[in-house]
């Protein structure tokens, strides 16, 4: 084969080191992006935070928004790269920012704030209540082995008898004793802790009732016999056996569903990727919905000036470590900047398209897809994919995933859309609405569904049941 020199002129992306960051701290969800910046912290000396100060976000609208692109799709978008912007490290490269609309004063504004989850673990909770009862050195270590027995739903996961093997025999300790023990430990707050199994736990809640609590004999003849038959709605055969009528089984049933079958949930210890907290704001200010940052997600960074100017002072070989650092400092700065700007704009365009959401609730819901939030901001949609995932939105409603704001679309009588959201609003808001002595099955949902023009498939009624966690209907069926 004869060789040959052929000149070919293509196209193609490169992804600089300086991009690269950019795209993996957009993806990134706050918690992720804390974790990263204490590492970049720890690593570079040039970059540092900004005390307690005044920050002015208004310079972020002002700011360039730069794009991403994935090396493996196709650019379809002339801005899709990253651009250069000025950063003066005589200044400190420092990047101040405010709140969008946080200086205006309206009576529609609410106050409403993030509030973090108790740390307070189930095994600290009930041992600080051991301590308080004075008791031996004995009976408070057979008590701390039982409690670190106890799982996180609030149930002893081991057999007494088991735990008996794993003690050593010098220790003369019996099943009574073991016995003893648990039975104070069950006395213990929460309600129903220490159980072996369901029907312990709600035994335990309802003998801690009031001997005159109306029904709770009755509640306690189900929960220790016929659990089975209720958990079925099976009613006939429960009024039979217990020779009872509709009104002391109904009231039976209710005071069994006010019991906690996890008493230990509420102290589960919450890893951090659990946490939320949200990247944005929205408020009504002055009859318009309004997206802003939140002051408490964005991390506040600066060039260290000792450091700057050290490097000013020398530009010789000896300060070249220097220098790559300070440039990788301005890079992740930018970058820093560039997530939150583009964060911003995605939100703002979500509130507007969503606003009948934001003043009716989900039944309100449009639908809603990636490509109409790229097409108007002018990216890419891969880049809407990351800035709505693990990006959280707090409102006057709650606090939400960004992806939340985009469903699927269903067709209407009238030639319109309904979006899926909206559908699974008006069939929770039709099962709460329903008679408890005759739910509304699925082909019913589907039936009244399309009297108001939705036209919607039963098994997708049951779908969306399934997702809102909403039993069938013969689960729901009450006296």
């Amino acid at each position: 084969m004869k060789q040959t020199l052929q000149l070919r002129v293509s196209q193609h992306l490169t992804l600089t080191p300086q991009l690269q960051q950019s795209i993996r701290l957009l993806q990134l969800s706050s918690i992720e992006l804390g974790q990263e910046l204490e590492t970049i912290l720890l690593e570079n000396p040039l970059l540092e935070r900004v005390g307690e100060e005044s920050v002015n976000y208004s310079e972020i609208r002002e700011t360039p928004v730069s794009e991403h692109q994935e090396p493996a799709e196709p650019i379809d978008k002339a801005s899709e790269s990253v651009g250069e912007q000025d950063f003066d490290a005589g200044d400190n490269g420092r990047w101040e920012q405010t709140s969008n609309g946080s200086t205006h004063d309206n009576e529609d504004d609410n106050d409403f704030s993030f509030q973090e989850p108790s740390t307070t673990t189930l095994r600290e909770h009930l041992l600080e209540q051991l301590r308080l009862m004075h008791l031996s050195e004995r009976d408070l270590l057979l008590a701390g082995m039982l409690v670190d027995a106890i799982d996180e739903d609030g149930y002893l996961d081991q057999s007494l008898e088991e735990m008996l093997t794993f003690l050593p025999p010098e220790q003369e300790v019996d099943l009574l004793e073991l016995q003893t023990v648990l039975k104070l430990i069950q006395h213990l707050d929460p309600l129903g802790i220490g159980a072996r199994n369901l029907t312990e736990c709600l035994q335990l809640q309802l003998l801690a009732m009031p001997d005159d609590t109306p029904y709770r004999d009755c509640a306690l003849a189900i929960v220790q016999e016929h659990l089975p038959l209720l958990a079925a709605r099976d009613f006939v055969r429960l009024r039979k056996i217990l020779s009872c009528n509709d009104d002391t089984l109904r009231g039976a049933q209710l005071l069994i569903t006010r019991l906690d079958p996890r008493p230990g949930a509420g102290f589960t210890s919450i890893e951090a990727d659990h946490y939320v907290q949200p990247e944005v704001v929205v408020k009504k200010v002055k009859g318009l919905w309004l997206a802003s940052l939140n002051n408490d997600a964005v991390p506040k960074l600066r060039i260290n000036r000792v450091y700057a100017d050290i490097l000013k002072r020398n530009r010789d070989s000896s300060s070249q470590y220097l220098a790559s650092q300070m440039q990788e400092a301005k890079w992740f700065i930018k970058n820093i900047q560039q997530r939150f700007t583009t964060i911003l704009r995605v939100s703002q365009a979500i509130v507007d398209r969503q606003r009948s959401f934001f003043e009716h609730g989900d039944v309100a819901m449009r639908p809603l897809v990636l490509r109409e939030i790229a097409d108007e901001l002018e990216l890419h949609e891969s880049t809407i994919s990351r800035v709505t995932t693990r990006k959280y939105m707090l409102t006057p409603r709650g606090v939400y995933e960004l992806k939340y704001f985009f469903g699927s679309h269903v067709a209407t009588e009238t030639g319109g859309v309904c979006s899926a959201t909206a559908i699974r609003a008006l069939i929770k808001q039709l099962v709460s609405a329903e008679k408890p002595q005759k739910p509304l099955s699925d082909s019913k949902l589907t039936d009244i569904l399309g009297e108001q023009g939705i036209v919607v498939a039963r098994r997708t009624v049951a779908k969306y049941r399934e997702s809102l966690q909403i039993p069938a209907a013969s689960q729901r069926k009450s006296l």
